[in-house]
């Protein structure tokens, strides 16, 4: 058999739990979920990266889709509840091939089934508005991981893309993680600061997870995880799902975005305006510069540090595919995971670290937070503190 062979072997046995996946968005911006519009039970090639044809195909067996929505919105708490119930239409609508999972036991038992196991994570604290008893809400509709910020600081936690303005976590923020820990929802701690990823590790007595990032040592992109970090995810048993976004996996996709962007400036329109006549700027600029192209193997190089540094028990996958404009060859879609697994077992890695890359650390994660909970909640009630008693 060619690696090929082997990876989708594997995968049928230890599928891919994949730590994000913007799709509920897409349905949002596209069709406002209306799933007669566009069924997924159909390829959807030309729209969107995830259907459940191509999920199948890449050997997907659990699924956290993000319930994200955009941090400078005014109403995101109850938008976070419309993408919540966008997922839940989804899941009624294909029930034979989507499972709704809250627990590990609920990924275990959909594999067993033959489904895919889904469950949620919201992505920014601004989806909980300052509120631990929205956070308790979302946990309660089914959310098992908060993502501290999105791009925007929150005002008890620093983005990895703004400006410092606590420092890492304020006393509110560290509540937040406590209250996370008791509830057994998951941190996680891709999209914030360096200071931030470091504050949550010490606040939480559970692990921790990066849903959708890289190492910085292999790309310098403020939304990898520095060593130090990954040094430290071994003793909270945490772990760190490789991304495939382009611009943060190849060091030359970084410094052409950057120039990309401060060319945009240069002509008068916000680096994301995506107008017409900023896109015809943008594109004459890529006429002029070839976009820099990731690969498999440009994955495969950050999953080999990310190893060496972290270990084995301590890594995932979090693709972001319909979050992102741009893949790399060979990832373009949902239907590539294999491609990513047969890369690694070419660069030798066994069997036995593939099992947990796929699935056994998601699920073992995930468990242990549940752990967590229980004996927390065994010891104290939920808090009722408030931004303003915390940090003033």
């Amino acid at each position: 058999m060619t690696s090929l062979d082997d990876a989708r072997e594997l995968l049928r046995e230890f599928p891919v739990v994949d730590g994000h996946n913007d799709l509920p968005y897409a349905l949002r911006k596209q069709v406002r979920y209306d799933l007669d519009a566009l069924d997924l039970a159909a390829h959807q090639n030309a729209s969107l990266h995830t259907d459940l044809p191509r999920l199948r195909e890449g050997g997907v067996g659990a699924q956290y889709w993000s319930v994200y929505v955009p941090s400078d919105l005014p109403d995101a708490v109850p938008a976070t509840l419309e993408q919540i119930d966008g997922v839940r239409q989804m899941l009624a609508r294909y029930p034979a091939q989507l499972a709704p999972a809250l627990t590990a036991a609920d990924m275990e038992a959909a594999r067993a089934d033959g489904r895919i196991a889904s469950l949620m994570g919201a992505e920014g604290g601004h989806s909980i508005g300052n509120s631990l008893g929205t956070l308790r809400g979302l946990y309660a509709l089914g959310v098992r991981y908060l993502t501290l910020t999105h791009n925007d600081n929150v005002a008890w936690a620093d983005s990895a893309t703004d400006e410092p303005n606590v420092g890492g976590l304020s006393a509110f923020g560290r509540e937040v993680v406590r209250e996370m820990n008791r509830l057994g929802m998951l941190v996680d701690l891709s999209h914030v600061a360096a200071t931030t990823m470091r504050d949550a590790l010490d606040a939480s007595s559970a692990p921790v997870i990066f849903s959708h990032s890289s190492a910085r040592a292999v790309c310098d992109h403020p939304r990898n995880i520095p060593d130090d970090v990954l040094e430290r995810l071994p003793g909270n048993g945490g772990m760190a799902m490789v991304t495939f976004v382009p611009k943060f996996v190849l060091q030359a996709a970084v410094d052409w975005t950057l120039a990309a962007d401060q060319n945009m400036r240069a002509n008068g329109f916000h680096h994301l305006d995506t107008t017409p006549e900023a896109m015809k700027i943008h594109r004459a600029f890529e006429e002029r510069n070839p976009r820099p192209v990731a690969t498999v193997s440009t994955v495969a190089d950050h999953l080999d540090h990310m190893r060496e540094v972290a270990g084995i028990d301590h890594l995932g996958i979090g693709g972001d595919y319909d979050g992102t404009a741009f893949t790399p060859d060979g990832l373009n879609d949902v239907s590539g995971y294999p491609n990513l697994i047969a890369e690694l077992l070419d660069r030798g890695w066994s069997r036995a670290d593939l099992a947990k890359l796929t699935w056994q650390n998601a699920v073992r994660v995930l468990g242990a937070a549940e752990d967590v909970a229980g004996g927390l909640q065994a010891t104290r009630g939920p808090s009722n503190a408030t931004i303003e008693s915390l940090d003033g």
